[in-house]
């Protein structure tokens, strides 16, 4: 009831009978009235404080939620807007919702560009870029059908950039036609994908075809091959490039490798397929042409190629090639059997000297596994030690005596009994067993040495390989100090080969050896085109002369005038010379006439074992098999 109404009954209620108001008996009614609603009141002022707090929490709260709502925003715009991809979001009729900065770095777009209700089309105008060929089939992200419009798919399309980078969007088409699309700049992944791919088929070094994909390329040549052609396979392999690894590094290799490769290259000819199957060897594949006269004209041109020197910085380098050709179908109608067959014939033109080509023969597989065997066995035999040393007497003229012994390694074969030298020296060569021989008859010779009489010095050979694949100096100090036997007393016999495998790294062993005091001597001096010039590049302390001067010099006038000159020059140069193969009275003969140092050959004595030495030596003028007349 309104106060203004209550307030009337209560006045009312107070009039007297003579209508006059009963004023005591209105204050009371007010009283009573007012106590009666007093609790009501009280009850309505702690609600009002109550709503009043609750109303401030509440804005408090509103403030709060307000402030990380903005916070949220704020948040989401960061994250947004520094997503490493691109983000748009496209309504059902195409129009432009939401979108990230990426996505306008990505397609060269401004921001006035990717103004929100923008349709996907003016951006596609606008875009530095068109879509790529690449992109999967199927309908554009901003078009859709009624089958897109009843469940979401996702597609792929790619645009490639007028800077050349291309990027990738995945989009999302929704049910409701809708579309959210994630777009990256896939340039880096794809370039790396197809490096990767480019490098499963070829040599990173040189760019060739490697062994995969030169045997695909094979398979579809001899696949496609008419009836009455002939496919021709050369197998090349540079000869002994270990060497120049070993001396010049790996690196300096690796460029010379190059080299080759494009030189290799320009003999073959775009027509040809060339690739590189491993560290220094390479194939041809010669297809469409007449057999064997066309694969033997490009192994001319190949060898003529590669026959000028090769240069890294200030060092040249000359390398040659040997090759193995095979050719279809007569050698093979299979890649497996041509490859096998072009390999046979390589290995056979490095073990008929290098240089050179071979066509395969049936012959040589029957061949090769006896070479195979014999590399076993040789193998076997480093193991066991199966070699024993023989030594030939080194004659001084003028003191008319045994002055020295070379040492000959002699192959004692359980089962093929005496292996000649030449038969197993060239594989052991190629195999690398030559380093461990050679360092056993070092270690050997010189221990045989320290029981001769202290005037006797012992002659060793040593190979390239022993000079580029292992510690020579260090070997040579180790033999001498197990046998404790006087430098002075050895002497090491090298060719021209090991000179002109790399003079520069070769000639600082040299002289370190001779600081040592060991004696240093040239073997066949001669046979060499440049024998003359390596005697200027180290002081060698003896020239022997090869044993195919000696042959005609009592019968041939210029046979015996090389030899004259010969022994003229060393002694001009201050070096002993020895002539080797000296097997008659006339040469020896005339090689005292001549003034010669020493002599070698049979008509002293063949090499023997070394228990026959003491006997060589004991003999009257230790003359040997032949007592040697005084002049």
């Amino acid at each position: 009831m309104k106060a203004e109404a209550l307030f009337w009954q209560q006045c009312s209620q107070a009039v007297t009978a003579d209508g006059s108001v009963d004023a005591q008996r209105l204050m009371e009614l007010v009283i009573a009235t007012y106590r009666v609603h007093e609790s009501d009141y009280d009850q309505i002022e702690r609600s009002a404080e109550t709503l009043l707090k609750e109303n401030q929490a509440l804005r408090g709260n509103m403030s709060a939620l307000s402030q990380a709502f903005d916070g949220q925003q704020r948040l989401f715009e960061i994250i947004l807007n520094n997503l490493p991809l691109g983000l748009s979001v496209f309504d059902a009729d195409q129009r432009l919702t939401l979108s990230n900065i990426r996505f306008g770095q990505l397609f060269g777009l401004t921001q006035d560009d990717m103004t929100p209700g923008a349709t996907i089309d003016d951006l596609i105008d606008k875009m530095r870029g068109a879509e790529g060929t690449s992109a999967r089939p199927g309908r554009r992200a901003g078009r859709h059908s009624s089958a897109a419009a009843n469940s979401s798919s996702i597609r792929r399309r790619e645009w490639l950039m007028d800077d050349g980078r291309i990027i990738q969007s995945m989009v999302t088409i929704l049910a409701d036609g809708s579309n959210i699309a994630i777009h990256a700049d896939i340039s880096e992944d794809r370039e790396a994908a197809e490096r990767i791919t480019f490098l499963a088929h070829h040599d990173p070094l040189t760019g060739l075809p490697n062994r995969i994909h030169f045997r695909q390329q094979v398979d579809a040549a001899l696949a496609a091959r008419k009836p009455d052609e002939q496919i021709a396979l050369v197998h090349l392999n540079l000869d002994r490039f270990k060497s120049i690894n070993n001396m010049m590094g790996v690196s300096a290799g690796d460029k010379i490798l190059q080299q080759v490769a494009e030189r290799i290259r320009a003999s073959a000819g775009s027509e040809n397929t060339l690739a590189r199957l491993g560290s220094d060897e390479f194939a041809i594949l010669q297809t469409g042409r007449q057999q064997p006269w066309n694969v033997t004209a490009l192994a001319e041109q190949i060898r003529r190629e590669l026959s000028d020197l090769f240069r890294h910085g200030e060092k040249q380098v000359e390398l040659s090639v040997s090759m193995g050709i095979a050719v279809a179908p007569g050698d093979g109608e299979e890649t497996d059997i041509l490859l096998k067959h072009a390999g046979v014939a390589l290995s056979h033109a490095k073990a008929d000297g290098r240089k050179r080509e071979r066509f395969f023969a049936g012959e040589m597989e029957a061949q090769m596994q006896l070479r195979h065997a014999l590399e076993a066995d040789l193998r076997a035999a480093v193991e066991k030690e199966e070699f024993e040393l023989h030594y030939q007497p080194l004659y001084d003229l003028s003191q008319r005596r045994i002055c020295g012994f070379e040492a000959l390694i002699r192959w004692n074969h359980p089962i093929r009994g005496r292996v000649a030298p030449m038969d197993f020296i060239p594989l052991a060569e190629e195999v690398g067993l030559i380093v461990d021989i050679g360092r056993w008859v070092l270690r050997r010779a010189c221990n045989d040495a320290a029981e001769w009489p202290e005037d006797i010095k012992v002659a060793v050979n040593v190979s390239a390989m022993q000079f580029s694949s292992s510690d020579l100096t260090r070997d040579v100090g180790e033999a001498l100090a197990a046998a404790s036997l006087s430098p002075s007393r050895l002497e090491l016999e090298i060719t021209e080969s090991v000179l002109m495998e790399n003079l520069s790294e070769v000639l600082p062993i040299l002289h370190a050896l001779k600081e040592r005091d060991i004696r240093i001597s040239m073997d066949d001096f001669g046979t060499g085109y440049s024998s003359l010039s390596y005697l200027s590049s180290f002081p060698f302390d003896k020239i022997k002369i090869d044993k195919s001067f000696v042959n005609d010099i009592a019968n041939n006038k210029e046979a015996h005038a090389i030899m004259h000159a010969i022994i003229l020059l060393g002694d001009a140069l201050g070096m002993r010379v020895t002539v080797e193969g000296v097997e008659t009275a006339a040469q020896l003969a005339l090689l005292e006439c001549e003034e010669c140092d020493e002599i070698q050959g049979y008509h002293i004595s063949p090499p023997r074992p070394v228990r026959d030495v003491p006997h060589l030596l004991s003999l009257p003028e230790n003359g040997g098999e032949t007592q040697i007349p005084r002049r």
